[in-house]
Parts: C-alpha cells; sequence; structure tokens
C-alpha cells in the first residue's frame, strides 16, 4: 500500500481513543495465541452482570490475501477476506456473517500520497453506499463522508472534518449528524520525556444550541505502566490504571463515578490481556 494520508476516520481519532480507549467497565479476558504458522488464534470472554458473552477468532495469512474468522457463543460466524494490492495502493474487504444473510459487505480502500478514498457497499438487492474520502497536505488533513440507502433514497449520513497534526499536538474539527452536530478536539503533548498528554473535546449542537465537554489527560508512569483520567461536564469522573506486565501482555483496571447521581454506586471493570 502506499503511504498516502490518514482516512477520514482518522480526523479526531488521537483525542477520541485518550478519551475512551481501554475504558471498561465490565469483566473481560482476551488470549492471543500467535503461531510459528501463518495461523493465529484469539479468544475472548467478556461479563456483563450475569451474562457472558464470548468468542474464537482465527486469523490466516497467506501471500496479499489475509482470511479472519469469530465464532461467538450464539454460534454466530463472522469472516472477513481481505486482499492487498487487487490493483496499486487499493485494498479490498469482503465481510460476511452467518446465517444472516443480508449482511455481506465489500470496502474498497485507495491510498494515494495525496488522497485517501474508503468506499463500502452491502451485498444485498437494496445495499446501503458509503463514500469516505481525506486530502492531506503536509500536517492539514480535510476529508468527508456520506452514507446513502438505496432502498429508501436518502442520505443516511454526511459529515465532514479538518484536522492538524503534530508530533506534539493534533487539533480537529469536525461536522456530525447531518450537520446538525460541531465537535472540536484538541491534544497536546505537555512533557515528551513521559508522554503525558492532555485533551479536551467541546460538542455543540447548532440546532438545540446545547454545549457539552470532556477534558482527560494520560500519563506514562514508567515502561509498564500507565494511568488516563477523564472528566465531563455531566458529573462524570473516570480512571483508568494500566500495566504491561509483561511484553504485549496488559491487565487494566477501569473505574466511573457520577458526582450528580451520588446513589449510583461507582461503575468498574477490570481486563486482561494475555500474549504469551
Amino acid at each position: 500500500m502506499g503511504n498516502g494520508p490518514a482516512p477520514f476516520s482518522d480526523i479526531g481519532k488521537r483525542a477520541k481513543d485518550l478519551l475512551t480507549k481501554d475504558y471498561n467497565y465490565d469483566h473481560k479476558f482476551v488470549l492471543s495465541v500467535p503461531g510459528s504458522t501463518p495461523m493465529g488464534l484469539t479468544a475472548t470472554g467478556l461479563k456483563k452482570g450475569q451474562i457472558f458473552l464470548g468468542d474464537i477468532s482465527a486469523q490466516y495469512k497467506s501471500g496479499r490475501a489475509i482470511v479472519d474468522v469469530k465464532v461467538d457463543t450464539y454460534s454466530n460466524v463472522a469472516t472477513k477476506v481481505t486482499v492487498n494490492e487487487v490493483m496499486p495502493c487499493t485494498k479490498a474487504v469482503l465481510s460476511f456473517d452467518v446465517p444472516d444473510h443480508k449482511s455481506g459487505k465489500l470496502d474498497v480502500q485507495y491510498l494515494h500520497p495525496r488522497v485517501a478514498i474508503d468506499s463500502s457497499i452491502g451485498l444485498n438487492p437494496s445495499p446501503v453506499l458509503n463514500v469516505a474520502a481525506a486530502v492531506g497536505h503536509n500536517d492539514i488533513l480535510l476529508g468527508g463522508e456520506v452514507g446513502f440507502d438505496t432502498a429508501s433514497g436518502s442520505f443516511t449520513k454526511y459529515n465532514a472534518g479538518i484536522s492538524f497534526n503534530k508530533p506534539d499536538l493534533s487539533a480537529a474539527l469536525i461536522l456530525a449528524d447531518k450537520g446538525q452536530t460541531l465537535k472540536a478536539s484538541y491534544v497536546h503533548t505537555v512533557d515528551a520525556s513521559n508522554n503525558t498528554q492532555v485533551v479536551a473535546e467541546m460538542t455543540h449542537g447548532l440546532s438545540t444550541l446545547q454545549n457539552s465537554f470532556t477534558i482527560g489527560s494520560s500519563h506514562v508512569l514508567d515502561l509498564y505502566n500507565t494511568v488516563k483520567t477523564r472528566f465531563s461536564d455531566n458529573g462524570k469522573v473516570a480512571m483508568l490504571c494500566q500495566r504491561e506486565w509483561r511484553p504485549k501482555s496488559l491487565i487494566t483496571f477501569s473505574a466511573e463515578y457520577d458526582t450528580k447521581n451520588t446513589e449510583v454506586a461507582p461503575k468498574w471493570g477490570l481486563a486482561l490481556a494475555l500474549k504469551p
């Protein structure tokens, strides 16, 4: 694949990851077993209250093709076939679920030194078509996306955004929800020596005139421990502690407390990821 700009989905992603990634208020277990052969296995278990969900995923690599198969506790089978370089700078992904015969989807991604285009279409008689494009130059990325439902003849989404990225800062402005919501985010690296970062995200409803904001931080204590915090204007305070106790094996503790609703017990979760 070519070294083109980031796709449209990367606009604002750095702030979103800092505020939401790895936060989990359930009990989760992930075991990854990479093999010496092209085959790799991953088992995932998730306990939500009294409900236990799980799945087993297998990935097989051969040349330019990658095949991913996942089977969950309800015997649903999800399959994804990725073929790189089907044409120069182009990747195609075919995905479908069994027994859902209407779930088939074809994604085509094109990466050019100046343009990134990502399109998908449902493989059914009345498909939904999604197209996202981004144009990048130096540190600026500008893009948009549209979704069209051929069954109803209406747009399911149309969003636009622009971002400015430097190694020590990232700023993004996104017009979402069919032009009804304006979202701005900013990430700044305060101390590069320990990768201390602060993030702020503000949302303004253009029709409702309502504002909301979230601020957060991420601090790498040492080679093995990371602490993240998050504060929202709705009164919710969250914290995450993550330790890499062996290479690529992580244990993560997350907690959230609603300061405006003290009668509700704090939420907490524990996630364990093992990679032998």
